[in-house]
């Protein structure tokens, strides 16, 4: 199965990215290298943890820019924003796998302790980056019973462990007081939600909000960190990329999500995962085109 795709276009000329998917357990390993700009804005389902592998990793995550080097643990979970670039001329190279967060809290009695039932609340980390050699080689030898198949007991013996080792991050439930957004910047969250497929105006949404439209551009930016029109871009990109994972066809799957038609969607995919949904589709299936 080909799954090294050079990345070409979405920013230097060297840039590869390497996914894999593990069909029973829907985690993705993903290795990549980039020079200058990787990534815009996107976010994930998923959990992310990985670790950087050489050079200089910089991205915005929780409205900061962080900065990774060699061996520093990098730890964003579900529906947190984030890029990627390049500050150095050598670019940087990491590996990250994406855990479904049921997945590790089954599998962990401290994680599902600090994700009570009924509270709502997500899973969420202390720091974004982590300096714990521990934790950088679970995540490793996780990474590589997956990415390299070396089976089902090499997998579900390191996932065990990453899950057990991650809970020494994950901040107590305390500590992560859900912010209440603005209660327009929520009504037109909800809206773009109900109706992501449709093409939905500003006027709409801020008639819907029940405030003007620069109130509650500023409201929704303020409680969300971007655009109602960014943010509906990234919820249709998420819904893409599961569609594609289950193999569906990329011009299809344009049509569902409410992109204008394969071209579109392809555009953004690509900047915000770099790789082509078709070629994204390909490594989660083998289904060949």
């Amino acid at each position: 199965m080909g799954s090294h795709h050079n990345a070409g276009s979405a920013g230097g000329q060297d840039d590869w990215v390497a996914v894999r998917r593990d069909a029973e357990t829907g985690i993705e390993t993903i290795r990549a290298h980039f020079r200058g700009h990787a990534y815009d804005l996107h976010d994930h389902d998923e959990l992310l943890v990985g670790v950087t592998e050489q050079g200089v990793q910089a991205f915005r995550c929780r409205r900061r820019l962080h900065t990774s080097v060699p061996g520093r643990v990098i730890l964003i979970e579900p529906g947190e924003a984030h890029d990627g670039h390049s500050p150095g001329e050598d670019g940087f190279t990491y590996a990250m796998l994406y855990l479904p967060v049921p997945l590790l809290t089954a599998r962990s009695e401290a994680l599902r302790s600090l994700t009570p039932r009924g509270t709502g609340l997500p899973l969420g980390f202390r720091d974004t980056l982590a300096d714990d050699p521990g934790l950088a080689a679970t995540i490793r030898s996780a990474f590589l019973a997956l990415h390299q198949r070396e089976g089902r007991l090499a997998r579900d013996l390191s996932l065990d462990r990453l899950a057990a080792r991650l809970a020494g991050h994950v901040a107590p439930p305390e500590e992560r007081r859900p912010l209440r957004p603005d209660r327009a910047a929520a009504q037109a969250r909800d809206l773009l939600h109900a109706r992501m497929t449709e093409d939905v105006g500003l006027d709409e949404l801020s008639a819907a909000a029940g405030v003007d439209r620069f109130r509650l551009n500023r409201a929704f930016r303020a409680a969300f960190g971007l655009s109602p029109h960014a943010y509906l871009v990234r919820l249709r990109l998420r819904a893409a990329r599961r569609r594609l994972a289950e193999g569906e066809a990329p011009a299809l799957v344009a049509a569902e999500v409410g992109f204008a038609d394969q071209s579109h969607l392809g555009r953004w995919f690509r900047r915000a995962y770099g790789l082509t949904p078709a070629a994204y589709r390909d490594l989660c299936t083998n289904v060949p085109d």
